[in-house]
């Protein structure tokens, strides 16, 4: 008699409610997956992760939530987790944001995994079942920059280092300005320091950095 296939309970903590319903289609079509529940705030993550009877098998956490760090939620996980003598579940980080700054700050603060929302269904499910194992998981893409222009990133401030590796992924300063939160003018702002600490003229040099 075959062995029955476990099925793994996935919080989802992300902003956006067509997210939420997109990971949840996805990982429940495997027909290996069932949504433990889906928050869209620290707070709501909060709520879910005390009155959850068990905890569940994975965190699928985005980094922004609002005005909110979505960061925060892994110190509340491994709190909540410690104070009721149970193993905090592995935590997947899928952000939009790919620079290598988030990327660390993640796995430093015990992120198992990072993937971006533009990877493929494949890939995410591929850094899915690593966390679950145990295994860490990083996109190759991220891995190599951590070390890259180490010195030179030190120059800018938080904001600026977030506008920069956006426009290294050729977003506009429009598209720039509605993930961060800021206007438009103040995105344009922060290039002109950029410019300025680099001594470079264009969008397409910063993508070069």
């Amino acid at each position: 008699m075959a062995e029955k296939q476990r099925i793994f309970r996935v919080l989802i903590v992300d902003d956006h409610p067509m997210m939420r319903r997109g990971f949840g289609d996805c990982l429940i079509d495997t027909g290996r997956f069932l949504i433990a529940g889906e928050a869209e705030s620290l707070e709501a993550g909060r709520f879910m992760m005390e009155h959850l009877k068990t905890p569940p098998d994975l965190i699928i956490l985005d980094i922004s939530l609002g005005d909110e760090n979505g960061l925060d939620f892994i110190k509340i996980v491994k709190d909540l987790c410690a104070a009721r003598n149970i193993t905090a579940p592995p935590v997947l980080i899928c952000s939009v944001f790919e620079d290598p700054f988030r990327v660390q700050a993640a796995m430093q603060l015990g992120a198992r995994g990072y993937v971006s929302k533009s990877a493929g269904e494949p890939e995410l499910l591929r850094a899915i079942d690593r966390a679950l194992t145990g295994e860490r998981y990083i996109d190759e893409k991220f891995e190599v920059p951590l070390q890259k222009n180490e010195g030179l990133y030190d120059l800018f401030t938080r904001r600026e280092r977030e506008i920069l590796m956006l426009v290294k992924q050729d977003y506009d300063n429009r598209r720039i300005a509605a993930l961060c939160g800021i206007t438009s003018r103040t995105v344009e702002n922060h290039l002109s320091h950029i410019y300025y600490k680099t001594g470079l003229k264009n969008r397409e040099q910063l993508r070069g950095l």
